[in-house]
């Protein structure tokens, strides 16, 4: 097995009064020589957006973007017509494909806490979309919600898949990988152990060369698990 650990304080960080995130690669001003993706797994951005601020309309193409809401509530708008809130608990994704103008603002007067991921298509130019989804999370299961596959969980333009897991203190749930493929997981909350390595919060492992991976909860923990092509 071949992995990467990346401790919550070490990854990159930014302050623009209105945002504050976390980086675990190199984005905007941050950059990282040894941090600048993992496979197809671009970006993961932790971000605090404060009340009545957001992002603005701004553009992107042939990118797949998951924008996954823990906390508060997002207004989405973009260049298709597509209107919507992202809440607490919900999930987003934007197919930007042949491109598109979009804008995320926090209309509350609260907070928001979200995930921004970025995977790079395996189809190019494809035409632009939006779906927004909640799911019922099963506790010590994985919950798959994003991949490739039109089922329950939302659609990208790549063999990759997410999954939100809530494991029980001294649970343990295993994960097959297949050739050439690689795992991503970062601890939303708890403490987990992965041969021998203790994550906590927002600690982060990218994993590869191995066909099964054992993941035990020390106590009560929440990840999100994003497994990728790794060329």
């Amino acid at each position: 097995m071949k992995k990467v650990v990346q401790r919550s304080n070490d990854r990159g960080h930014a302050d623009y009064g209105w945002l504050k995130t976390k980086y675990s690669f190199s984005f905007a001003d941050y950059y990282n020589p040894k941090r600048t993706g993992f496979g197809k797994l671009l970006v993961l951005n932790d971000d605090i957006i404060s009340p009545k601020r957001g992002f603005g309309k701004h553009g992107h193409k042939d990118m797949e973007i998951i924008t996954i809401v823990f906390k508060g509530e997002l207004t989405h708008e973009d260049s298709t017509g597509s209107i919507g809130k992202i809440g607490s608990g919900e999930i987003q994704v934007m197919s930007a494909g042949t491109g598109i103008l979009h804008g995320e603002m926090n209309n509350s007067d609260e907070t928001v806490e979200l995930f921004q991921i970025w995977i790079r298509p395996d189809k190019l130019r494809v035409k632009p979309g939006y779906e927004t989804k909640s799911f019922d999370l099963k506790e010590n299961e994985l919950n798959l919600v994003v991949g490739n596959q039109e089922n329950d969980n939302l659609f990208i333009n790549q063999d990759a898949k997410i999954y939100l897991v809530k494991l029980n203190k001294e649970k343990l749930i295993s994960y097959n990988l297949k050739k050439n493929k690689g795992i991503f997981l970062i601890v939303k909350s708890g403490n987990i152990k992965i041969k021998q390595e203790n994550l906590k919060e927002k600690d982060s492992i990218e994993i590869w060369d191995i066909s099964e991976v054992e993941i035990e909860s020390l106590e009560d923990s929440e990840f999100v698990l994003i497994e990728v092509p790794l060329n």
